[in-house]
């Protein structure tokens, strides 16, 4: 059974609520892996997920954890959760750089894919910092140094602009829109699948042994709408993503 590790797709929100002379503070937590999660159970696939407070601490460190998936998916994750291990930041003690580790298993066979959100490629803020990393080396995407967010609250298609992979074959070109995604450029070796306005919106590469996906927007809400997670094409599009990644097809 192919297996998949999902890392990110979580948060901590806190507000603060003024009343009078009062006040007091609430932290919510939220998740937003599900959509993703459902459609590929429902495939067959297994999925493990990694909360973004717990990647820290416990994203795969070594050859023989990253072995134990075919597909690794990050969603939302900055490049600092994977790099910074508790041992480093807090103990100030030597510890092993994932995003190398990574990398390296990408380019001995293993399949990677990067979906957008604010902190995934460059994010908000320039904040979730892939660019420059290893990670960056073997993506189908060259990462902008600064805020690379495009926000699109009026909504915007993707657009298929390769319809004989199989990632996308036979799927309807009317697609519901978008409300934003993460610009990014192609390098050489990248094969455009679907755009959104002027930019790559998805796209793949090989990369060693490996295979690499990038999908610029969200897995689900907000840049994904509940429009576009209830879509048809969504389960077909990110199932056949993570079989194509995988090697089955």
């Amino acid at each position: 059974m192919t297996r998949v590790l999902v890392a990110g797709e979580t948060w901590v929100s806190e507000s603060t609520h003024y009343k009078g002379f009062d006040s007091f503070t609430t932290t919510t937590y939220h998740t937003g892996f599900e959509p993703l999660r459902d459609v590929l159970v429902a495939d067959g696939i297994e999925v493990d997920h990694l909360p973004a407070h717990d990647v820290p601490r416990l994203f795969p460190g070594t050859p023989e954890e990253l072995a134990a998936y075919d597909v690794v998916v990050l969603s939302d994750i900055g490049a600092n959760s994977i790099l910074l291990h508790p041992d480093t930041w807090l103990h100030s003690k030597k510890s092993v750089n994932r995003i190398e580790l990574l990398a390296s298993w990408v380019e001995q066979g293993g399949g990677l894919a990067m979906a957008g959100g604010y902190l995934s490629f460059q994010g908000i803020e320039a904040k979730a910092a892939f660019r420059g990393t290893a990670v960056e080396r073997v993506l189908p995407a060259r990462i902008s140094p600064y805020d690379d967010r495009v926000e699109v609250p009026q909504g915007v298609p993707g657009v298929v602009a390769d319809p004989a992979h199989p990632i996308v074959d036979g799927l309807s070109s009317d697609w519901p829109d978008l409300l934003g995604y993460n610009r990014f450029e192609l390098p050489e070796d990248a094969r455009l699948l679907a755009t959104v306005g002027s930019d790559p919106l998805l796209a793949v590469r090989q990369a060693g042994a490996g295979r690499t996906l990038a999908w610029a927007s969200d897995i689900a809400p907000h840049w994904c709408p509940e429009e576009f997670v209830a879509w048809d094409g969504y389960r077909t599009l990110f199932t056949r993503a993570v079989r194509w990644l995988a090697k089955e097809i």
